[in-house]
């Protein structure tokens, strides 16, 4: 099984803003895939199924951004899976809406979700999808990402979602190394 999981935040009042990206892309990607009847486990909303021939968790943690790992380490814990098996998507401010990037691993480069999640699965050694919010106005940053996209920049976004749903395809089907290099080129 993959488990694939987007971060955000729960509650109406973080609906579609900027650091929901990840809960927007696992809706998109659900969606695509008629995967429906959430239901709660792990401290997150679950949806199981398949894409394609392979069985998946979809998952969107309810602990919150900063403590997303409390939710994805005891599914991860439960299922035995290898940090590889996870694929987490989440919002990235140093990307501009429209861009995506695939990382086999990396720092948690400031997102404190990510944090949270190398300090439950023991590893930076887990993929994850970053997904464009930017770029960045002059507004402090707790209040931009936590702001909602203007029109122009959701219409964008969600062609970003669609890209993003093609990119967590080819990383089921083809693996990290080749969905990295049909993703990654801009």
């Amino acid at each position: 099984m993959k488990l694939i999981v987007g971060l955000g935040n729960p509650g109406p009042e973080y609906a579609k803003t900027r650091h929901n990206a990840g809960f927007m892309a696992i809706e998109k990607l659900a969606n695509r895939h008629g995967l429906m009847g959430a239901k709660h486990k792990f401290h997150a909303g679950v949806l199981e199924g398949r894409i394609n021939m392979h069985k998946v968790m979809l998952m969107q943690p309810t602990t919150y951004m900063n403590r997303s790992g409390l939710a994805v380490g005891e599914a991860a814990a439960f299922y035995k899976l290898e940090p590889e098996d996870i694929l987490i998507l989440v919002d990235e401010i140093a990307l501009d809406v429209g861009q995506i990037r695939l990382r086999a691993s990396g720092s948690p480069g400031g997102h404190n979700g990510l944090k949270d999640l190398e300090r439950a699965l023991g590893t930076r050694d887990y993929p994850r999808l970053r997904l464009g919010i930017g770029p960045r106005t002059r507004a402090p940053q707790v209040d931009f990402v936590l702001g909602r996209f203007t029109g122009e920049q959701l219409d964008e976004m969600n062609f970003t979602l669609g890209k993003a749903c093609d990119c967590i395809e080819s990383w089921l089907e083809d693996g990290i190394e080749l969905a990295m290099t049909k993703f990654n080129g801009g």
